[in-house]
């Protein structure tokens, strides 16, 4: 039993202005590839397809007809994350052709994707779609019980629950292997700039014990491929996004995970995905830079900061000229004890953060608790509201 682990596809995203779908197509060319060479009996997308809750028609056209070729080969099964509009996703879900299941609604969580390979062996899929604590709590707690707490561990936790016990049931006559897809950020995983933020009260953090009682976690929303260590049993693991969405990314191995589930043991095989174009950042001089400091960059997308006291004249046009690709130019004198130094506000920083420096700013101190607690509450409304456009 053989199965492929991708998530974040962010299909429609851009970087720092550059369109991505032709890179993006070309990924899903080689997932298709891959799914081919080896044979593979189901691909599991943990969350994240689309970038937006409203995705350009461009992105909506290529999932399409990557479905339709993967439904083709295998079984696709694919979960909402925190970008994706859980509805707009999900739409036509009932219609869709029997090899390609969407999992984006609570109601049927426990109910799992069957796959049955060429010797008659089965898997057991279930696709958690992301959970976000305040629009499902109340869906999530059974009849007669305490309310959930407002917290990701609490909705996994009572979502998980239902999955065991739909496993119990299934497996009490014979072994029968299980993978739980789910989007979230589990203690253990190492995050870089690009994910979306999904603090609810201040907290983000899933416990790994709380996905426990599978033999695979496949999860989304973390963009490095990484393991995270979880209870007996179970083996978790993040695929990360096929390419680097931040420049925190560079360093990343992109990839895609093949999952054997043929023997007692869980076996994986990171398979590396195709690099577009390296990310790399230049520092120096403008002089530096147009330099030796650039010779080995000329065909990367790099982010480039110079450090000339003062900004040379036509500072992008000329990063421009020698480093076609460049896609951040920035001027940073030497630090001096004569004044602080200003930190960038990117897409990437931290909302809250950026609130409290401004506060701090304002005001000449930065916000006490009760003023964090607003900043943050008034933070976590507009992004639940930008989730659920």
């Amino acid at each position: 039993m053989r199965m492929l682990h991708t998530s974040d596809w962010h299909l429609g995203r851009t970087l720092h202005g550059v369109d991505l779908l032709d890179h993006q197509a070309a990924y899903l060319d080689h997932l298709v590839d891959v799914v081919r060479s080896e044979q593979v009996d189901a691909v599991v997308v943990a969350g994240d397809v689309y970038d937006r809750a409203i995705p350009p028609v461009e992105a909506v056209t290529l999932l399409s007809d990557t479905l339709a070729r993967l439904a083709e080969l295998t079984t696709v099964v694919l979960t909402s994350g925190n970008h994706d509009s859980a509805t707009r996703l999900g739409f036509g879900a009932a219609l869709m052709r029997e090899r390609v299941a969407l999992r984006t609604r609570v109601a049927g969580l426990d109910r799992p994707v069957e796959v049955t390979d060429a010797e008659g062996r089965e898997l057991l899929v279930y696709g958690l779609p992301y959970l976000d604590p305040d629009t499902v709590r109340t869906q999530l707690v059974e009849p007669g019980a305490p309310a959930l707490a407002r917290s990701h561990e609490a909705v996994t936790a009572a979502a998980m629950a239902r999955v065991r016990a739909d496993l119990t049931e299934r497996s009490s006559a014979r072994r029968v292997r299980s993978v739980v897809a789910a989007h979230a950020f589990v203690i253990g995983g190492v995050a870089s700039e690009s994910e979306r933020d999904i603090r609810v009260g201040g907290v983000d953090h899933v416990p790994s014990d709380v996905l426990g009682g599978v033999d695979y976690v496949a999860l989304g929303h973390l963009h490095g491929p990484q393991v995270v260590t979880g209870p007996a049993g179970t083996t978790m693991r993040y695929s990360g996004s096929p390419l680097a969405y931040s420049f925190s990314e560079q360093r990343h191995a992109k990839s895609s995970v093949l999952v054997d589930l043929s023997g007692d043991d869980v076996r994986t095989e990171l398979v590396p995905a195709p690099v577009p174009r390296r990310l790399a950042d230049v520092t120096g001089t403008l002089e530096e830079v147009l330099g030796a400091a650039g010779e080995a960059h000329v065909d990367d997308w790099v982010r480039v900061v110079v450090t000339d006291e003062r900004r040379p004249q036509d500072l992008y046009a000329r990063v421009r000229a020698r480093l076609p690709h460049a896609l951040v130019v920035q001027h940073r004198p030497p630090e001096t004890a004569t004044g602080p130094t200003l930190r960038a506000v990117t897409s990437a920083a931290d909302p809250v953060e950026v609130a409290c420096d401004f506060v701090a700013h304002v005001a000449g101190s930065p916000p006490d608790d009760d003023e964090l607690a607003v900043l943050r509450a008034a933070y976590e409304h507009a992004a639940a509201a930008e989730r659920s456009a």
